[in-house]
């Protein structure tokens, strides 16, 4: 189990992250769920390592979060641009997790294949779309084998129908005992999947509801039901 206990985040002088605390599961899909720059992202950049938490704790089966355990999908993507789609792939595998080239090309070509890009194999990321660069960025995320997968704003470049395709995959990683947590203000993604919502004001939670729960009586959650209503819950002012 991943638990985050009474984070804090500062940035100069401004609390971005206010006592967060949440467990997830085996299997469990996570949604930080809010506008920009309510601390969403944040979160995620602590549990990848890109930022030092100031207070509170991350353990995961009640050890120190090993930071190879987690892998993080950037919403800016972050490929290499000097390197082919399938370069991009098998360099982590080879400089990160020891693969040989052989077996780094091997799995780079199965998910190329699963992520629908094997004719774009041997193109450089400028030369594709932003909804392809999404998922080679998903593809090597997955190739390191990561426990703890990390998405920020998974679906911002993305048509329907290839939202639907990452819904369908997320799902399927939560189905093969990964933990996925999402930072998102897709309302209509997030109602494609399985879920714990957290509703984000200003670096707090101030709402949580499973979906399923969410679905049967929305009315107990008027906050979470507002926000994927399209209502006008401001989550940038107190």
């Amino acid at each position: 189990m991943l638990s985050l206990k009474n984070i804090t985040k500062h940035f100069q002088n401004k609390l971005v992250v206010d006592d967060v605390s949440f467990d997830v599961q085996p299997g469990e899909i996570v949604v930080l769920l809010g506008k920009s720059g309510v601390g969403k992202s944040t979160i995620l950049r602590l549990l990848s390592g890109l930022e030092t938490k100031d207070g509170g704790t991350i353990t995961f089966n009640q050890e120190p979060l090993p930071a190879q355990s987690v892998g993080m999908v950037f919403q800016e993507f972050n490929l290499f641009p000097h390197l082919t789609v399938e370069e991009n792939i098998t360099l982590p595998l080879e400089k990160v997790a020891g693969k040989t080239p052989a077996q780094a090309k091997e799995i780079a070509q199965q998910l190329l294949a699963t992520y629908e890009l094997t004719s774009q194999a041997n193109l450089r990321p400028q030369r594709l779309s932003g909804g392809q660069k999404q998922r080679v960025a998903f593809a090597r995320t997955l190739a390191m084998q990561p426990k703890i997968i990390c998405c920020d704003e998974p679906t911002s470049a993305l048509d329907p129908m290839l939202t639907s395709k990452i819904a369908q995959e997320i799902n399927k990683l939560a189905q093969q005992g990964l933990m996925v947590i999402l930072a998102t203000h897709d309302t209509e993604f997030i109602k494609q999947i399985p879920c714990t919502i957290y509703l984000m004001k200003n670096g707090k939670i101030i709402e949580s509801a499973l979906s399923e729960q969410l679905n049967e009586n929305p009315e107990k959650f008027p906050l979470i039901k507002n926000f994927t209503q399209g209502g006008t819950f401001d989550t940038t002012n107190n």
